[in-house]
């Protein structure tokens, strides 16, 4: 067995989350793999999140895993263009039975919809979209991430493309600008966990 599906084995995937991957494949949308959900739902559990961002509904399997980890009062926002993806993560939502209240899916673009969240008012962020605008939304996430909060990306990994010095493309040259932006702030500790495509994750310290 590969160690990225001992990875995902280990994950246990729970039902609801399953068959919100087989609503996605059905619609080709993208999910995220076990592994990478059973990780943002550890670090959610591990900064005992009550509020989290997501940018990047997809069709809801990021969303329930985050869902998983956060505290049982606790409310998630989901952030997409997509809204036939939106849809299919309201019936996702529906299907495990989470309460309405508990998750909040805005059909727009973060661009504006992150300008108008509180500052410091989020435990955890995560980033699953266009890789061009990452850069672009760095100081709002910053601005709404409380002290000790935890800012993820994901996809970071997808097909090598970072570690290959010849890639020149757009979205690995995004993600490459992102990585110097992190590493120039002193005050951020980040790490590259290397689980589907690839997490990475920065916490600033102050």
């Amino acid at each position: 067995m590969s160690t990225p599906a001992f990875a995902d084995m280990v994950a246990d995937e729970p039902p609801a989350i399953a068959s919100a991957r087989a609503h996605a494949a059905e619609v080709g949308c993208p999910a995220i793999a076990p592994a990478v959900g059973s990780t943002l739902a550890a670090l959610a559990s591990a900064v005992n999140a009550r509020a989290v961002v997501e940018i990047g509904t997809g069709a809801g399997v990021s969303t329930l895993w985050l869902l998983t980890g956060m505290r049982p009062d606790g409310v998630l926002t989901s952030v997409d263009t997509d809204g036939e993806h939106q849809r299919v993560a309201r019936l996702a939502l529906s299907e495990a039975e989470i309460p309405t209240a508990r998750a909040r899916l805005i059909n727009g673009s973060a661009s504006d919809v992150l300008p108008r969240l509180a500052d410091g008012g989020y435990d955890l962020i995560l980033c699953d979209a266009a890789p061009g605008q990452y850069l672009d939304y760095l100081s709002h996430l910053r601005r709404v991430l409380r002290p000790g909060g935890i800012l993820a990306w994901h996809g970071l990994l997808w097909r090598e493309r970072v570690t290959d010095r010849s890639a020149r493309d757009a979205d690995t040259v995004a993600w490459r600008d992102l990585l110097a932006a992190l590493k120039a702030e002193d005050a951020v500790r980040t790490a590259v966990l290397p689980v589907g495509d690839g997490l990475l994750i920065a916490v600033p310290t102050s």
